[in-house]
């Protein structure tokens, strides 16, 4: 994918790259947020009332491989799992429709985000990570939106396959008979959801997530559901900050069914670019300013950390 031609988004790419690298440290071949994660491969199986939704090639073929990535917070490669920064945890989806056509979802376990647009993002960055434990809560208090961020992110998940994750960012769906309408993401697990307490999380090692996902997998499948969120008019498709109301439609969207790891695993994870922006007929991008920004930071980052050495 190609950077946008957009100046003004570019450099504020860069400062937000740069102000990662001043929080966690230059860490060269790694993500400068999500560095610490793991890749597995599966299939995605459309639900019936997809193509309902969209004509998507994934949502309207009987079958899509997938690779997915789970992922902690930070850009910390060595993040221990129990650290409190490594909340919220990630999840990222790559529907793999033929050789180099791919279209992906991006989302994390908090049901909400700090900033509407770069700006306000590059101020939340910043005042979260004042040295003054004291100036951070004055911050976060003064900030609705970082406050209401800081209050979705839930305890520690007791394994990456029994928490639920959000795509926060609309998208814009169209179906065969060319009904568009407006709609989020959410992965919930099929296992169901599991959260720890101060005790059993002191009680776990610094790997425990990534150990208990590899016994796990041994045993068979990990799965997850997707779905759909839809908006009605008036519902604000343009701002991740902004909730819709719970009684919304919910339309199921497929299953992802995980089988196993993939093939050197470092050198993949080093190699592949998630996008946020969908890039396929079928689905849109909404006109929120998140995605474009993201999708310069992730393409930015992401040919650096191809042209790093190994590590």
């Amino acid at each position: 994918m190609p950077l946008p031609n957009d100046e003004k988004l570019i450099a504020l790419s860069e400062e937000i790259l740069k102000q990662f690298e001043a929080i966690f440290g230059p860490h060269p071949g790694f993500r400068p947020a999500h560095a610490k994660g793991i890749l597995l491969a599966g299939v995605f199986t459309p639900s019936v009332d997809a193509a309902s939704l969209t004509r998507a090639k994934h949502a309207t073929q009987a079958s899509t491989p997938v690779t997915v990535r789970f992922s902690n917070s930070t850009g910390i490669p060595l993040i221990p799992d129990n650290e409190p920064n490594a909340d919220p945890r990630g999840i990222a989806i790559r529907f793999n429709l033929a050789e180099h056509v791919h279209t992906d979802i991006v989302a994390h376990s908090a049901n909400g985000f700090p900033a509407t647009n770069g700006e306000e993002f590059l101020e939340f960055l910043s005042g979260v990570t004042q040295s003054d434990p004291a100036k951070v809560q004055e911050f976060v208090g003064s900030h609705p939106k970082a406050l209401a961020f800081v209050q979705s992110i839930t305890p520690m998940p007791s394994s990456f396959a029994k928490e639920k994750y959000f795509g926060l960012t609309a998208m814009k769906f169209t179906n065969m008979d060319g009904v568009s309408r407006f709609g989020r993401y959410t992965i919930v697990p099929e296992a169901g959801e599991e959260h720890l307490d101060p005790a059993e999380v002191a009680s776990k090692g610094p790997n425990y997530l990534f150990e208990e996902l590899a016994e796990r997998i041994a045993k068979g499948p990990i799965e997850f559901r997707i779905t759909v969120q839809v908006a009605e008019d008036g519902d604000n498709v343009n701002d991740a900050t902004v909730h819709w109301p719970a009684g919304r439609k919910v339309v199921e969207f497929g299953t992802i069914a995980l089988t196993g790891g993939v093939d050197d695993d470092a050198r993949e994870q080093k190699h592949i670019i998630f996008d946020p922006i969908p890039r396929l007929d079928g689905i849109e991008p909404s006109d929120d300013p998140l995605l474009e920004l993201r999708a310069a930071v992730y393409l930015i980052s992401g040919r650096r950390r191809r042209a790093a050495p190994a590590q």
